[in-house]
């Protein structure tokens, strides 16, 4: 079945435009106006496999909206684009600090957009390389077909991102990454992003890892390394 996308978006012409466009790629959508509306659809079954969440709605701003979707069991693992017209670093720092997968400026291109659902979509499904796979190290253990991660046999909670970042300088540990090297292997599509997102998530990744957090370091001006075993 064809992925579903909800849309939250309060510009209605630009709802009606995304909802031809997705469809016409094949997608199945759900349309909300406004933020109440649009957490709503969110919780409802089925759950959206991604959402397009513009910033700026008129009651509720979606950063909040991301915050209250990732801190939630039943939503915390969709896959969230945030899609807005304010272009500053600060503003796609504090979406990805709230859980954002991606960060879209107005004006975009539809095929830009679609190429970005489709990097994220596929970022949040297991792929077949790594379905079969539980990898142990030290406290750390990641169940790559259940998409689940365990530090002492306790589950933590990552975005699909997040897992995807793990992943990468775990299959990689011992082998330096470059910032470059890890927008392009993680993200997958690189226009508008910064190395400081890389930091960002990598300070995210560390944080919920707790006491595996040691694992992965920092070389100054060079990027960062999966531990390549446990001392």
């Amino acid at each position: 079945m064809s992925a579903l996308i909800l849309v939250i978006e309060d510009e209605t012409d630009l709802a009606q435009m995304l909802e031809y466009n997705l469809e016409r790629e094949g997608y199945r959508t759900r349309i909300a106006n406004d933020g109440t509306s649009g957490s709503r659809l969110a919780r409802q079954s089925p759950l959206p496999d991604l959402i397009l969440l513009d910033l700026m709605l008129p009651d509720i701003s979606g950063t909040e909206i991301c915050r209250q979707l990732k801190a939630a069991e039943d939503t915390k693992n969709i896959p969230i684009i945030m899609v807005t017209a304010r272009s500053e670093e600060i503003d796609r720092v504090v979406g990805f600090e709230v859980g954002a997968d991606d960060y879209v400026v107005k004006p975009y291109s539809v095929r830009e957009l679609i190429l970005r659902i489709r990097a994220v979509l596929r970022r949040a499904r297991p792929s077949a390389e790594t379905n079969e796979e539980t990898t142990h190290f030290g406290v750390l253990r990641v169940d790559s077909a259940a998409h689940r991660v365990f530090i002492n046999e306790i589950e933590i909670a990552l975005t699909a991102l997040e897992f995807k970042l793990l992943l990468v300088l775990l299959s990689r540990r011992g082998r330096v990454q470059s910032r470059e090297q890890l927008l392009r292997d993680v993200w997958g599509i690189t226009a508008d992003i910064t190395t400081r997102t890389v930091d960002t998530h990598v300070k995210r990744l560390r944080h919920k890892l707790g006491e595996a957090s040691e694992y992965v370091e920092t070389l100054r001006g060079v990027g960062y390394r999966f531990k390549d075993r446990v001392e």
